[in-house]
């Protein structure tokens, strides 16, 4: 069970960072291409990236430290 909550955690942890670096590419496209409206929604794309792959990180290192807590409760 461990080894599938963490492939998982790790599996969006990637996809959230490449998210990022669409959205940053896409960022740069409409600010010289001179869109304010793509500008803005890329920045929110950025932002909301940035914040899945911080929840993420912070998610998969909460979920080890929960099951290496519990593990010598289940020996008991």
């Amino acid at each position: 069970m461990p080894d599938v909550v963490g492939a998982l955690l790790t599996l969006v942890l990637v996809t959230a960072v490449a998210m990022l670096i669409v959205s940053a590419a896409a960022w740069a496209l409409a600010a010289s291409a001179g869109s304010f409206q793509g500008v803005a929604k890329a920045r929110a794309g950025v932002l909301i990236a940035l914040g899945c792959a911080a929840m993420s990180g912070g998610a998969l290192a909460w979920t080890n430290w929960l099951l290496e807590t519990g593990a010598p409760l289940n020996q008991g």
